[in-house]
């Protein structure tokens, strides 16, 4: 202290300290006890060059910001420093240098954030002992709070970020999305907010944005387009359709059921109970949504009618159409039914003719060339009752068994098939009605059951493509039995 003393007392002359002492070694006082001497007596250059000189980094940035206000030479300063003491030196100096100097610290925060690398003299006064210097680079998202006043500064920081870096972290992706939706929430020339609002939604469709965070962004700022984007790309089908419903958008609620309809079946009854509750008229919405029911069979009549009944405005020509065009499916239904049964009779009746016949009369065989390869017959050969006549050695080739006709085995499997398919499942329904009846435990019998996998949908060989019949009848009777043992237990 008495020598820091000295060296001020002798501040009068032209250049205290000897510019050639290089190292803290060379001079004889503490030099950080100078420093602060010299910058309580308000010698602040004097301070500065000795903090620089002997690269007391945080001294001269404490006189530099706080009492000679060079924000610019502070800033420069900072981006000579080797990456570790700019990093630190930028997240506690960073919002007063952005305050102002706003360009300048944006610019540095990009460097130091995605390749950062010290200016020259720098790298020659820290690396020569070193080798050659590796570029490092911050978390951006650690520096996001530095831009709290600046939002012009920060969007363009972001942007860079996610232009060099697509991987940024998720705090960067977050923070841009808030900002280009503020900025499409205020805006009100038309051509401007579209530009913003397709920005806003690149961003989303991106694989960075975690979908709660986008949504509730989206929710705040009222970003429709959003909503629906995030809502679609969560397979939310019900809510894209409850928002249409709460901003009465009666086209869009049709419009989304016809979209989203094959994956949801539901929407269309919700849609139907929807425009049954308005009080306005909704009678075209009401025909479009019966048509679509009718078509596809998604709704019972009864209940439809029911539905419709809490409408005061919707009258029964409303329904009439519907009603008309289902009575008139159902008796055409019941036509097809009963000329299929009388045709299954005459089928039987023929069939049990045959029958009769082969049983007590003679067979004549008159074929005259072979079933399978057309050629006239030759013996030896083989004759079926059905009719069918084969070479001995056509026979012998392609015959899976010596009691089958060739020809007629595919057909015949699969009658046999669907037999046993129907044995199958009536010994299940009957096994598993004992099971549930004899268990104290009815639940832990139909957990068994769904384990395996039996109330899966089982497509039988019978069932023409497309149809949803097949273990229906099955499912509902198990169902029924479960809901009666059920409310026997209780």
């Amino acid at each position: 202290m008495t020598s820091c003393t000295e060296g001020l007392n002798a501040l009068t002359s032209p250049f205290p300290f000897n510019p050639l002492q290089s190292s803290e070694s060379e001079v004889h006082f503490d030099v950080e006890i100078a420093i602060k001497v010299l910058r309580q007596a308000g010698y602040h250059s004097h301070a500065v060059f000795l903090a620089e000189r002997h690269q007391h980094h945080k001294w001269y940035l404490k006189i530099q910001l706080e009492d000679l206000k060079n924000y610019q030479e502070a800033l420069r300063y900072i981006g000579r420093l080797p990456f570790d003491q700019a990093e630190s030196n930028m997240k506690r100096y960073g919002k007063t240098l952005m305050h102002h100097v706003p360009d300048g610290t944006t610019l540095l925060l990009k460097g130091l954030c995605t390749d950062y690398q010290p200016s020259r003299d720098a790298m020659e006064r820290e690396s020569l002992d070193r080798g050659p210097a590796v570029a490092k680079k911050a978390n951006s998202e650690e520096f996001i709070s530095v831009f709290a006043n600046n939002p012009r500064e920060l969007r363009a920081f972001l942007e860079h970020m996610i232009e060099v870096e697509p991987f940024s972290s998720q705090g960067v992706y977050d923070t841009l999305l808030e900002l280009r939706l503020q900025d499409w929430a205020h805006e009100q020339d038309s051509e401007r907010k579209k530009v913003l609002q397709g920005a806003a939604l690149s961003l989303l469709r991106s694989d960075n944005t975690v979908f709660d965070k986008a949504l509730v962004l989206c929710q705040m700022h009222n970003f429709k387009e959003g909503v629906l984007y995030l809502y679609e790309k969560g397979k939310l089908y019900q809510q894209i359709m409850h928002y249409h419903m709460q901003n009465e958008e009666y086209g869009k609620v049709v419009e989304a059921c016809k979209r989203y309809g094959d994956q949801e079946v539901c929407l269309w009854e919700q849609a139907l109970g929807y425009f049954a509750r308005k009080e306005e008229d909704c009678k075209a919405y009401i025909s479009q949504v019966l048509e679509h029911i009718d078509q596809n069979n998604l709704m019972p009549p009864l209940l439809v009618v029911q539905t419709l009944a809490h409408n005061s405005t919707a009258t029964l020509s409303v329904i009439k159409d519907y009603l008309i065009n289902k009575l008139q499916r159902e008796s055409q239904q019941i036509e097809d039914d009963e000329r299929k049964i009388r045709q299954y009779r005459e089928e039987t009746a023929h069939l049990r003719a045959e029958i009769q016949e082969l049983r007590s009369s003679a067979k004549i065989f008159q074929k005259t060339k072979c079933s399978m390869c057309n050629s006239p017959l030759e013996l030896p050969s083989v004759h079926f009752l059905c009719s069918h006549s084969f070479h001995q050695h056509c026979f012998e080739s392609y015959a899976e068994s010596e009691a089958e006709c060739p020809t007629c085995t595919p057909e015949n499997r699969k009658v046999m098939d669907m037999l046993r398919a129907q044995d199958q499942k009536r010994d299940l329904h009957d096994h598993f009605t004992r099971q549930l009846r004899c268990s104290n435990d009815g639940f832990s019998v139909v957990a068994d059951y769904f384990g395996r996998g039996v109330f899966n949908k089982l497509t039988l060989v019978t069932d023409p493509p497309g149809s949803k019949v097949g273990v229906g009848s099955l499912e509902a009777d198990l169902q029924r039995d479960l809901l009666i043992h059920t409310k026997r237990n209780t």
